[in-house]
């Protein structure tokens, strides 16, 4: 039997110093747990996409738009084998205009906003986990695009640069 690829997006929304996190239930592939703000399967027509993917997450999810945003960008694109699948995660990063921010509310779950400070102390999923942790250390810090490869133990990151 070969292996299967899910291909997933994810947005992590923040407002001044604060993250907004959801706690996703009843998920079919991810539940009980902190993720991303919004997210979730590419459908057919965004399989070379990610960003259209994100875009009508955010929509159905959050009721945002792209407009709603002050930043918008791709940041990492993480890869793990798991449960015989190849897990394929690209993570966006926004800043969202303040007056968006107030009484956000998500059918998948309960959102919370979250002090930078205490964003990783929150129970994720693997590969969300790890790029928190390199975001909060590292990435936040720098424009590029990282590329994330669990070797089944860790994480292992690299900058994508074009060429």
């Amino acid at each position: 039997m070969g292996v299967r690829c899910r291909n997933m997006t994810g947005i992590y929304l923040s407002c001044g110093e604060k993250m907004l996190l959801l706690y996703r239930q009843g998920g079919r592939v991810v539940s009980d747990t902190w993720v991303p703000s919004a997210g979730g399967h590419f459908e057919r027509d965004e399989l070379n996409d990610p960003e259209a993917c994100v875009l009508r997450e955010l929509q159905e999810e959050l009721g945002l738009t792209r407009e709603d945003l002050l930043t918008f960008r791709l940041r990492y694109a993480g890869m793990r084998h798991f449960k015989g699948e190849l897990r394929q995660n690209y993570y966006f990063f926004a800043d969202l205009k303040p007056e968006r921010a107030e009484n956000l509310v998500s059918d998948e779950g309960v959102c919370r906003w979250v002090d930078y400070a205490d964003v990783c102390d929150y129970d994720m999923p693997r590969t969300a986990k790890a790029v928190m942790r390199h975001y909060m250390t590292t990435g936040r810090y720098t424009d590029a695009i990282y590329a994330a490869v669990s070797d089944g133990d860790e994480f292992h990151f690299t900058e994508l640069r074009e060429g």
